[in-house]
């Protein structure tokens, strides 16, 4: 192989992998206008002598598309120092509870299983969602969180439920999700 060959194969090999971290990145970034979920408090779960522990993190998001709606996740987050530079692929273990903190207003028509939120949880292929769906029948708003990744995803998840009930006196008009489903 000549040396103009080589070059140009490796120039399609570099074009190729700097194709797919773009769509990687592309598709791990937020799913909608919940950016960051509010970190509430962290707890150690393993010492590391000489870099960070590792934790469990509890944060807070609200639903962007049903006011009135907070989610609450747990995660477990690696230490150490793949952890501490971003490089470890944290697992998928992540529980999950939804509910109402006040009176639910849909802002817009949603499909079931949209996301709600989505966070990268490796630097390049895993993310974590919450996806949001509409029990019609009960009129209960349905959230399972899970992570996948791109090419085999876990079968770990965790679902709550938010019945939409009257909140207060002033709420009478209880919003029916199933009106709201596309």
């Amino acid at each position: 192989m000549t040396s103009k060959a080589i070059v140009k194969c490796d120039w399609k090999w570099r074009s190729l992998a700097l194709g797919v971290l773009a769509l990687t990145l592309w598709q791990t970034g937020p799913a909608s206008a919940a950016d960051e979920p509010d970190l509430i408090f962290r707890r150690s779960t393993v010492f590391k002598w000489l870099s960070p522990n590792d934790k469990l993190a509890t944060y807070a998001v609200d639903d962007p598309e049903v006011e009135g709606v907070a989610c609450h996740f747990t995660v477990p987050e690696k230490g150490g120092f793949k952890g501490w530079l971003g490089l470890a692929e944290e697992v998928s273990d992540i529980s999950l509870a939804c509910r109402q903190i006040g009176p639910i207003k849909f802002k817009h028509k949603f499909e079931q299983g949209d996301d709600m939120f989505r966070q990268r949880r490796s630097l390049f292929f895993k993310k974590m969602q919450i996806v949001r769906g509409c029990d019609a029948k009960r009129n209960v708003l349905v959230y399972m969180v899970y992570s996948d990744r791109l090419i085999e995803g876990s079968p770990k998840n965790s679902t709550s439920s938010v019945p939409i009930m009257p909140w207060g006196a002033a709420d009478a008009a209880v919003q029916k999700c199933g009106e709201f489903v596309q």
